[in-house]
């Protein structure tokens, strides 16, 4: 095992030159997906394994013509010689049948977070970092930058409508260049418990929102807020912070924090936001910086996305890009897949009903996105809802109190099989106890297993003008196209 950490140590040292052949054990990640997109670009041979695929992973994957198959089958991994580097998903765990086999054969193994600080980061390093709208904001950023001329490296954690892809590796050498990634703070891999973002060496930092998540990894709130202390106070001499102050947590976090910080938010901030409107169609409000005034149109809906959007324009104006590029670039961003994506219109679709997939899993996410749903339609909203894993710890029970009172209607499908600690003292909430928890505060869940039969329930209770969403990090097995189909 030591020998093993010298070979990882002496590698992420080395040169940058790309491997020959890359073999990514859990590939149908958002994450891992992008970036075997982003090496498959650069010529290097790309193949994948995963337990399963779904929509969109599955469809980008096979429109970039890369490899792949479902189950771990090490001899299929070895079938064309071994791979030059394994990128090891972060949910593929160490007892993977071909994490072993990468281990006895010494094949140079790295989590996806060590691939992007050995091959992606550039001199001039962005991180999006938050709770939530570090993705979105990743991505418009490196739209912005694209659209104004430069060329970043990127990374996010989500399928754009815009890009080609949602990672890249620059052409440009690292020195002088210029890298945008999300900065997730869940841990790196099963074996490495620290942040990703720290992997990314960030000298420009955007921090949208600290509020305590993913309780399996940070048991108390104290912890979680740490790690973004620990973040911020690695920050290098120079660096600039762009920071949401409307934000507690983000205030809390940069409390004694002596670099220069640029602020964003409603009110006393260096770039403020005003008079939002949202309808079915766009978001269009004003940003002022000093005496300057900013009319900003986005395609993107949702309220919450003027505070992300006024956030990326504050860090591209602060980096030397003209307003008007920014504008259009914010203009012309179409957002991400599973961001209040309308997978089904309502004033096309036969039934009337209207279908959004958003990636909301925690009960905070959901609450907002159903906040943003009611301000816009009239009709009955269900919510379909599946929690991440720090969503299904009983320690986050506290957080579904009145978390769905803008849905009419909450559902909960049979949950993902989770693996479950040998001694068994800590499992996490199933599907029936999970809306147990959510009908203290609300009249209407109901937990069903089938998903055929989730399926009939949402076609048999919607009619013209209703909304249903899908809420949730996972691919519900296909239940979003299978509703599409049935009321499209």
């Amino acid at each position: 095992m030591a020998n093993r950490l010298a070979i990882r140590k002496r590698y992420l040292k080395t040169m940058t030159q790309l491997p020959k052949h890359i073999h990514v054990i859990g590939i149908a990640g958002v994450a891992t997906s992008a970036l075997a997109i982003a090496f498959h670009d650069k010529g290097v041979k790309v193949t994948g394994s995963d337990k399963g695929f779904f929509p969109p992973i599955s469809t980008e994957l096979e429109k970039h013509r890369i490899p792949f198959y479902a189950g771990w089958h090490p001899e299929e991994m070895m079938s064309g010689g071994a791979p030059d580097l394994a990128i090891i998903g972060t949910a593929s765990g160490t007892q993977n049948p071909e994490t072993v086999a990468v281990e006895q054969f010494s094949v140079t193994a790295l989590s996806y977070p060590e691939v992007i600080g050995k091959y992606f980061v550039r001199e001039n390093s962005l991180v999006c970092a938050g709770t939530w709208g570090k993705t979105s904001s990743a991505a418009l950023l490196s739209y912005i930058l694209i659209g104004s001329g430069i060329d970043p490296s990127y990374m996010f954690g989500g399928v754009s409508l815009s890009h080609e892809a949602s990672a890249k590796i620059a052409d440009a050498p690292p020195a002088g260049g210029w890298s945008v990634f999300e900065g997730d703070e869940y841990k790196s891999s099963p074996t490495d418990p620290r942040a990703k973002f720290f992997h990314y060496k960030p000298t420009h930092l955007l921090l949208t929102a600290v509020s305590w998540d993913h309780a399996d990894l940070y048991p108390t709130e104290e912890s979680y807020f740490d790690a973004f202390r620990k973040l911020v106070a690695g920050m290098p001499k120079g660096g600039i912070i762009v920071a949401n102050r409307d934000d507690m947590g983000v205030n809390d976090v940069l409390n004694g924090y002596s670099n220069k910080i640029i602020s964003y938010g409603r009110e006393d901030a260096d770039y403020t936001y005003e008079n939002v409107r949202q309808s079915k169609d766009d978001l269009t409000f004003m940003i002022r910086h000093g005496k300057e005034s900013f009319a900003v149109i986005s395609p993107m809906i949702g309220a919450f996305q003027a505070e992300n959007i006024t956030g990326c324009f504050a860090m591209a104006h602060t980096i030397g890009i003209a307003p008007d590029k920014i504008i259009a670039g914010i203009a012309d961003f179409k957002g991400l897949k599973r961001r209040l994506e309308k997978r089904l219109d309502g004033d096309e679709a036969k039934s009337g009903v209207t279908i959004f997939d958003d990636i909301a899993h925690s009960p905070e996410k959901a609450s907002s996105v159903l906040n943003n749903l009611r301000e816009i339609y009239e009709g009955k909203i269900i919510a379909v809802f599946e929690p991440n894993i720090g969503g299904r710890e009983r320690e986050s029970a506290a957080k579904y109190d009145n978390a769905f009172n803008d849905a009419d209607m909450v559902v909960i499908p049979r949950l993902t099989k989770l693996k479950v600690a040998e001694d068994g003292k800590k499992r996490p909430m199933e599907g029936e106890e999970l809306a147990t928890v959510i009908g203290k505060t609300h009249t209407q869940v109901h937990y069903i297993e089938n998903d055929k039969n989730l399926v009939d329930f949402l076609k048999s209770n919607t009619k013209k003008g209703d909304i249903v969403v899908f809420l949730g990090s996972h691919g519900f097995r296909g239940m979003i196209e299978e509703a599409i189909k049935q009321l499209g």
